[in-house]
């Protein structure tokens, strides 16, 4: 296990500091492939996949379990950490590294033992949230779930748009520490990590029951939007994993959502943009632009917030 020290931190932070034009806009701006292709509600759909690719790793599963109040405190945690990745996508430079800063903080006191032995993971195997390895998975899915949700709405990307994508987020996992020797150069470099690591993954008991609390079947009735949410999940996941988990292994009901996405995806890309827009993106854009911050931002922030609780009921 190589955990990431402070001073690792600090050293990743100034180097990137040094490749920042505009300060102002952050570390990737609104010109960068990553706000256009990332920037809007759409990104949401792929929460589920995101979330249960990471349980799926028995050294975040038993993280989470010991140490985060996701179960007592679904708004809460849903809002913190959304603040946190928000201001570090989003915010000026300065915003950013105030996150990344508090995030390895709170990480440093989320460290233990896994207690039972999950696959290839033996009992009594150490774990730490500033796991060089387990941050480069958890930042792996975000990317891997942003292309996928992005192609299921936009049509396949260009070879150039994910390659790209794969640079400049890069720059968000410096905001972790993570080690460039340990990031991709490319989609085909992340494809290849993706696919060595699939097979790899363990479901433990403590992240099948994570995973049914969070389609919302931890309440005992499950809400319609936890219901939603568990179809397109499964439709998006490995059936390996929709079986470990305990997700509804329906290939009619795969191929209806299938179905429905692609009949959603031409009225959605017709909706304008501030309409769908994820309100930090859209504040961000108008704080470049010397403008006021919106309401309307405001208003779907505080619904986007909700969202977690409405969920898992």
């Amino acid at each position: 296990m190589s955990v990431v020290v402070r001073t690792e931190l600090e050293a990743a932070l100034g180097e990137l500091r040094t490749t920042i034009e505009d300060p102002r806009a952050g570390i990737l701006g609104p010109h960068s492939t990553s706000w256009k292709i990332g920037g809007d509600l759409a990104v949401f759909i792929g929460g589920g996949r995101a979330a249960l690719l990471q349980l799926a790793h028995p050294m975040v599963a038993y993280a989470i379990d010991h140490h985060s109040t996701t179960r007592s405190d679904v708004l809460g945690r849903f809002q913190r950490t959304f603040r946190n990745v928000f201001a570090m996508v989003f915010g000026e430079l300065d915003d950013a590294f105030v996150a990344a800063r508090r995030v390895h903080q709170i990480h440093t006191r989320i460290t233990g033992t896994i207690p039972e032995t999950i696959g290839s993971w033996p009992a009594g195997t150490l774990y730490a949230a500033n796991d060089a390895d387990a941050l480069r998975w958890v930042h792996a899915t975000l990317v891997d779930t942003t292309l996928l949700v992005r192609e299921r709405i936009d049509g396949p990307l260009s070879q150039a748009t994910k390659d790209a994508f794969i640079i400049e987020m890069r720059r968000f996992a410096k905001l972790f520490g993570i080690p460039d020797r340990l990031l991709p150069d490319s989609y085909a470099d992340h494809a290849a990590y993706m696919a060595r690591m699939l097979p790899t993954l363990a479901v433990a008991p403590c992240a099948r029951d994570m995973a049914q609390f969070l389609v919302g079947k931890g309440a005992g009735v499950q809400t319609p939007l936890g219901r939603a949410l568990e179809l397109v999940t499964a439709s998006m996941l490995p059936r390996e994993l929709v079986r470990a988990f305990g997700l509804v292994d329906s290939p009619l009901a795969t191929l209806a959502i299938h179905a429905a996405t692609a009949a959603f995806a031409p009225m959605y890309r017709a909706l304008p943009k501030r309409l769908v827009a994820i309100p930090a993106g859209s504040e961000a854009r108008r704080r470049l632009a010397g403008l006021p911050p919106s309401r309307f931002a405001a208003w779907t922030e505080r619904q986007l917030f909700g969202l977690g609780r409405r969920v898992t009921g």
